[in-house]
């Protein structure tokens, strides 16, 4: 990577806003994280059940260089020593993109640095590299708040879907289903906790589970949670919101580990990456490993370390250093992409 030539350091700084955490962080050589601050706006949105892209679009704005200046104290770097900024330009909401890519832009300019556009999703993939340097081809299954999908990269920065959510990712529909059974948002933590406490006593659909097809569908399952709940309700009825966690969490681990194995099956994979905030769900990350130590035990599993799971400049710095390779730089007139797909990147 050539603009490191007069650098006594390999050192990126990345920048991620693509949702409602700032985040800015300082990566060095690859995969070393020297400072990763993130400023959660959970209890700003909580209250309304959900994310306000214009709440957090302000929250951006406001701790923005804040972020900036602590990333770079925490990791004792001064910007003449960076080699360049990585930035999430997509997918997400395009107001909170902005934010983040103005910053970028601006720090990049006034320090005389190249400008590396990062595609938030695999962003998600690449955090995985804190754990172990990634070998392909691989399968990754990326499960958050807006997305579910199956890709298979036949090496690095190839990305093809195999399979993807027709209607509600993973991730909304915990959040959905926590808000009918009273949990505070957002909810997927506390099912997860809860669900180790109860027992799948409902049995709640499994959609889509039909060999050779990878695509998810979870709207089924949240109208039949609904459902179940609400019919309780009318009869006086109180049900067991452990049990109702239990029975909710096994019907998603189930599809998602199910298409995921069979995935691997049919494509030549070398490792399973779980990527996404729901990849720090415990029963996901337990339930994958059973089946993979008795169906595909040559197949190695990479989970990103918690504190990674979730939204995260270090994954874009991860992520960064991988497009600098490639020699993806982009010019100042850069915009955010809100509806950023795989499909719209191609490898070199």
């Amino acid at each position: 990577m050539s603009f490191f030539e007069n650098k006594e350091r390999r050192l990126i700084l990345a920048i991620e806003t693509s949702c409602d955490e700032t985040s800015v962080a300082v990566v060095e050589d690859e995969v070393k994280i020297l400072s990763n601050i993130v400023a959660s706006q959970i209890k700003s949105h909580r209250r309304f059940g959900g994310i306000v892209p214009e709440i957090a679009s302000r929250h951006h704005v406001e701790e923005i260089i804040i972020c900036i200046d602590e990333a770079l104290e925490k990791a004792g770097v001064l910007p003449e020593e960076l080699g360049g900024v990585a930035v999430t330009y997509g997918p997400g909401l395009v107001g909170a993109l902005l934010i983040g890519l103005s910053a970028a832009k601006a720090f990049a300019w006034a320090n005389h640095l190249p400008l590396i556009p990062v595609n938030h999703m695999a962003g998600h993939i690449y955090a995985a590299r804190s754990v172990k340097e990634l070998r392909f081809p691989l399968l990754a299954l990326l499960v958050s708040g807006g997305h579910t999908e199956l890709v298979y990269m036949k090496e690095e920065a190839d990305y093809k879907i195999i399979g993807e959510s027709r209607d509600d990712a993973a991730g909304e529909a915990y959040d959905k289903v926590g808000r009918v059974i009273g949990l505070s948002y957002p909810s997927g933590k506390e099912i997860d906790e809860m669900a180790h406490s109860g027992h799948d006593i409902f049995h709640f659909p499994r959609a889509m589970l039909k060999e050779g097809n990878f695509d998810f569908s979870f709207s089924g399952l949240k109208s039949a949670f609904v459902n179940t709940v609400h019919n309780a309700e009318q009869r006086g009825e109180e049900l067991n919101s452990f049990n109702l966690a239990a029975s909710f969490q096994a019907s998603v681990v189930e599809v998602l580990v199910n298409k995921t194995i069979c995935c691997a099956k049919n494509w030549p994979v070398k490792m399973i990456v779980v990527a996404g905030g729901v990849a720090a769900n415990r029963g996901l990350r337990e339930s994958l490993k059973k089946s993979m130590e008795c169906e595909l035990p040559e197949i190695e599993l990479v989970i990103p370390l918690f504190d990674l799971c979730g939204d995260n400049a270090a994954m874009i710095g991860l992520a960064g250093f991988v497009e600098a390779r490639k020699g993806n730089f982009a010019e100042l007139d850069l915009n955010a992409d809100p509806s950023l797909s795989f499909s719209d990147m191609k490898s070199e």
